[in-house]
């Protein structure tokens, strides 16, 4: 049996990096249009989530039936079709006029990365061998997290010279060549014997996510015992456990949850999704900060978003040496300590406070997330059979985005809710008050209308006191993060791959 590697691998790997810097750039790169889109579409906080979760619950719910069409049908097929319906997303994105139609094409944009995410790493373990694995998925995690602090330096220049619709156009250029380069330059892989898509278990998922999001945005608004609110609680409880229940019954189950039994996969997929989580709420809660209560334009926030990506690019560099030579468990837990420490010097933010300290607590965070999500993404593909690479890294990026919009609606809502307690609205006609509790810059706009400046300075000290509070509770989560990887994290070396248990299978491919 032939098992050299197949010459073609770093030219692939190129093209998977192309299709994973899509993704990770678009996760980010609305943040910054979300005051401008606030004030231009009446978007209030609520809508406002749901444009920035729209993507991730589509994309979580669809990883996982898009790892197993890719697996029967063969992964470079699936990858071109999901970079195309990516592309029909972004030209309706341009289009929209209001923010449910942005919604809609977020939503669009969230099916097609569901294709693209899990099959760009399922391809890794066929085509590189264990000594070449580590810096392969390190390369290709890299681009998917450089493109999370470079959305908003993008998203910010656009929209200084630009209309907001541009932020969704410049996804083409890069969709264009992520398309050529699968198509010339990545070989065919396929399993055609795994497991069929399952249409009700795919339902259930969806459902089960969009009840469960769709609770945490609208608590605040409607209040948390109210019966949207509690229905939907419960309504998302019960899809869950029957998706649940309905995969554990199933001889070929499309949720391969026995593969949470494997210490090394679970632990690293875990630290993998509270990091995601932690990131992406630092992500959403910043550039309003910036914006509306520092001032800055669109893309000067962009710009002072810069750190995060310094000490990303440092972390993506130093943790393939550092995991081999201390292990990937104190690299992880580490890491995850430093993203705790970022979180609550965040959340020690002052309305007075200079950019030297945003500055400080954003590179901390780009080096906990790099020296984390490169060791814990490595490690848990590395855990997995080479026959359930496509099932595996499917569950693998669904749990990570779980807990991105997770971290999106849980840290929001503590925002907003936080936001309107502390709003002083007093003296203000009825329609004025409504539209200033909306968001800090809706405040700021009735604040400049009605020539109150208090007002606006009440927004700003609301806005930040949730943003503290959002930050103190993402730390929070870190920490008790760090302490479960400390614990239960495998203490593996890259090394001892070979001695896992699992036996390389070979997968069908085609030249």
């Amino acid at each position: 049996m032939n098992t050299r590697p197949d010459p073609r691998r770093w030219w692939a790997l190129g093209s998977l990096v192309a299709c994973t810097l899509v993704i990770g750039f678009d996760a980010t790169i609305l943040n910054v249009a979300l005051p401008t889109m606030a004030g231009e579409l009446g978007a209030d906080a609520g809508r406002q989530q749901w444009i920035a979760n729209s993507y991730l619950v589509v994309l979580a719910a669809l990883m996982l039936p898009a790892g197993l069409l890719g697996d029967r049908y063969g992964r470079r097929r699936m990858l071109i079709c999901g970079l195309t319906v990516f592309l029909g997303g972004s030209l309706l994105g341009s289009l929209a006029d209001t923010s449910g139609l942005v919604i809609a094409a977020r939503s669009v944009l969230g099916v097609g990365a569901a294709l693209i995410m899990p099959l760009s790493l399922a391809v890794l373990p066929t085509l590189f061998p264990p000594e070449e694995r580590t810096k392969a998925v390190g390369t290709a995690s890299a681009a998917s997290a450089l493109g999370l602090p470079l959305g908003p330096i993008v998203g910010g220049w656009l929209l200084d010279h630009f209309w907001w619709g541009s932020v969704f156009l410049i996804n083409v250029p890069l969709v264009i060549v992520g398309i050529l380069a699968c198509a010339f330059l990545l070989p065919e892989t396929s399993r055609p014997a795994s497991p069929a898509v399952d249409p009700a278990s795919t339902t259930l998922a969806v459902t089960g996510l969009g009840a469960f999001v769709f609770a945490l945005n609208e608590g605040p608004a409607r209040g948390w015992t109210s019966p949207a609110v509690l229905g939907a609680l419960a309504a998302a409880a019960a899809l869950l456990a029957s998706l649940v229940a309905r995969e554990r019954r199933s001889p070929r189950p499309m949720l391969d949850l026995p593969l949470l039994r494997h210490h090394g996969f679970l632990w690293n997929t875990v630290a993998a999704a509270l990091v995601t989580f932690t990131l992406t709420g630092l992500l959403f809660v910043l550039p309003t900060y910036l914006q509306a209560v520092k001032g800055r334009d669109a893309f000067g926030t962009g710009l002072r978003m810069m750190p995060m990506m310094g000490g990303l690019l440092v972390a993506s560099r130093a943790a393939g040496p550092l995991v081999r030579r201390l292990g990937p468990r104190p690299v992880v837990t580490g890491a995850l300590v430093v993203m705790a420490f970022a979180a609550l010097l965040g959340s020690r933010t002052d309305v007075q406070d200079g950019y030297g300290w945003t500055a400080l607590w954003l590179t901390l965070a780009g080096f906990g997330f790099g020296f984390g999500i490169i060791p814990a993404m490595d490690g848990a593909l590395g855990a997995l059979p080479r026959d359930r690479a496509g099932n595996g890294s499917g569950l693998l990026m669904t749990l990570r985005q779980v807990a991105g919009a997770v971290g999106i609606a849980v840290l929001g809502s503590l925002i907003a809710g936080a936001y309107t307690h502390h709003l002083d609205v007093s003296g203000l006609p009825p329609a004025a008050a409504d539209a200033a509790g909306t968001s800090v810059s809706g405040a700021h706009q009735v604040a400049a209308r009605l020539g109150r400046e208090a007002l606006a300075r009440s927004a700003d000290a609301a806005y930040l006191h949730g943003m503290d509070l959002a930050l103190f509770v993402a730390g929070i989560a870190a920490t008790a993060a760090a302490m479960l990887t400390a614990t239960f994290l495998p203490d593996t070396r890259p090394g001892r791959s070979a001695a896992r248990g699992h036996t390389v299978v070979p997968e069908k491919a085609d030249a």
